[in-house]
Formats: structure tokens, C-alpha cells, sequence
């Protein structure tokens, strides 16, 4: 986890980004760089159904609009006591790998999330707020983009920012190709952690391994896990996930994205889809 991209959009859940970003770049040294993320001409050309007319967003305010987020990016940065480092800058090998948190930014970025999806491939993982529908919320298209896209982890932000990260984790289990994906991913968290929880639940596996056989293949990696198999009852798996993770204090979730269809889930709800829209720590995503 030494790169970690984040993509700056003005919403509310922007200084919890900011936060869980920063506790990942000081637990493993990383470099943070910040992107003004803008939707593209084609995003933001809405059609008024009753007179037939189009309307355009202001490009210079935009452009407005990508400096503030800079600003924003930047202040938080410095206020959290990071060096900066420019765009461009070569460092060797060991020196990077040595160099401690810090962060960049980039500010010639071109607008549209398709931008997102391929820069993103370069990162340990992108991190991006937990989308929603009020008023403020960080976009859907943006998590999706990078999900799906970027062929790297998706680290998802809180609404409200966390004070740790990576002590406690829950693997949520699910026998997937997408979740086996995610642990892999998780590697650096899971080996520095203190503690480690494999999770499944009645009603939301596939055909695969157990959460038991997980906890033995992450025990000959040298990471003491634990394992539980629960029960539905009346709770659907997305909840008993959340639930447990409250219960036992967990600041990390590990999750495979989507393994039903998104269609799927948005007519019959799913546990990706429920986790999207409750979870209350960051959570690790891969499809």
C-alpha cells in the first residue's frame, strides 16, 4: 500500500477521504496523490423533458470548483504534517520505499471518470467516499468507475472519518472469486493487524472454500485468524457482516464487490449493496 490515489470531488464525506487516506500513508509510508475529479461534458448534459432543452455546466466554474478541491486537498495534507512532494519527481527505489507519508498533486487532470479508471491502475488503491443518494454525497460513478476499471482495491471511506485503521479486521466470506481477490489485496493490512476475523454467513455463499479453510490459508501466510460461521435468522448477510464488525470492534472490512450482478442487487439488494450504503468504517473492496 505505498500509492494510494484519491479523487477530490466537493461532498460531504470529503475530510473522512482526506482521514482514512492519511492513516494508510502513515501505517505503511505511503504517497497520497490528489486528483480534481470532474465529470466529463457528456455527464452533466441534462435534457428538460418539458421544453426539449439542454443546459451546460459553466466551465469556468469548473474550473473553480477543481481549484477548491486542490485547496482543500492540499490544506488537509499540510495540516496533517506531510511533505510534499512534486509531480514528476524521481526518486530511487530505496529512497521511495523509505520515504514516509506524503502526498502530490496533480492538477492537469482531463474531466470524466473514464480518466479515473485507467490512472488508477497505476495505485495500491483508490480512495473514495461511500456514494449515496442525498444531497452531498460522493457520487456512485465515481466508486464504480474505479472499481471496475482499475483492476486495483477500492479502500471506501466512512461518512464520518475514522480515528484507526487496519487494528481489527473482518473478512467478510462468501466463497467468491471477487472476495479471494480482495484478501489478496489486503495482504498488507492482514499481516499487520492485531487481529483477524473470517466471516460467513448462511444465505450469502458461494460454492468455494470455508471460512474455516480461509483462516488455514491465511495461517500458512503467517496470519493468526479466527473464524465464524453465523447463522441468518432474520438478519440478511450484508447486516450480519456490519453487526459483527460493531460487535467486535472492527475498523476494517475486507469485501469482494458484486458477486451478484448489479442489477441483481439493485432490484433485490445484496450485501454489496447494503455494506454500500451502511457501512460505518472503511471498507477494502476488489471485483
Amino acid at each position: 500500500m505505498k500509492t494510494l490515489l484519491v479523487p477530490v470531488t466537493l461532498h460531504d464525506a470529503l475530510p473522512s477521504v482526506f482521514e482514512t487516506a492519511l492513516l494508510v500513508a502513515r501505517r505503511f509510508g505511503s504517497l497520497i496523490e490528489g486528483v480534481a475529479l470532474r465529470p466529463a461534458l457528456a455527464e452533466y448534459v441534462p435534457v428538460d423533458m418539458v421544453g426539449g432543452m439542454t443546459w451546460l455546466r459553466d466551465e469556468e466554474a469548473d474550473q473553480a470548483e477543481a481549484q477548491d478541491a486542490g485547496a482543500r486537498f492540499v490544506a488537509a495534507m499540510e495540516a496533517a504534517g506531510l511533505p510534499r512532494r512534486e509531480p514528476g519527481a524521481v526518486c530511487s527505489p530505496d529512497a521511495s520505499a523509505n520515504a514516509g507519508a506524503r502526498y502530490r498533486w496533480r492538477p492537469d487532470v482531463p474531466p470524466g471518470d473514464a480518466f479515473l479508471g485507467q490512472y488508477a491502475r497505476l495505485f495500491s488503491a483508490t480512495v473514495v467516499g461511500r456514494p449515496g443518494p442525498e444531497d452531498g454525497a460522493p457520487r456512485m460513478t465515481t466508486f464504480e468507475t474505479a472499481l471496475f476499471e482499475s483492476g486495483r482495491p477500492i479502500l471506501l471511506a466512512p461518512p464520518e472519518a475514522p480515528s484507526c485503521l487496519g487494528e481489527s479486521i473482518l473478512i467478510a466470506w462468501n466463497g467468491s472469486t471477487e472476495t479471494a481477490r480482495a484478501i489478496a489485496f489486503a495482504m498488507p493490512f492482514l499481516r499487520r493487524a492485531r487481529r483477524t476475523l473470517v466471516l460467513s454467513a448462511e444465505g450469502g455463499m458461494v460454492p468455494g472454500p470455508s471460512a474455516e479453510d480461509v483462516a488455514r490459508s491465511l495461517a500458512l501466510e503467517g496470519i493468526e485468524a479466527s473464524h465464524k460461521e453465523l447463522l441468518a435468522g432474520r438478519r440478511t448477510p450484508g447486516e450480519l457482516y456490519l453487526d459483527t464488525a460493531e460487535s467486535v470492534g472492527c475498523d476494517l472490512i475486507i469485501k469482494g464487490a458484486y458477486t451478484q450482478s448489479r442489477l441483481r442487487q439493485m432490484i433485490f439488494g445484496g450485501p454489496t449493496s447494503h455494506i454500500l450504503s451502511q457501512a460505518r468504517v472503511p471498507v477494502l473492496m476488489a471485483h
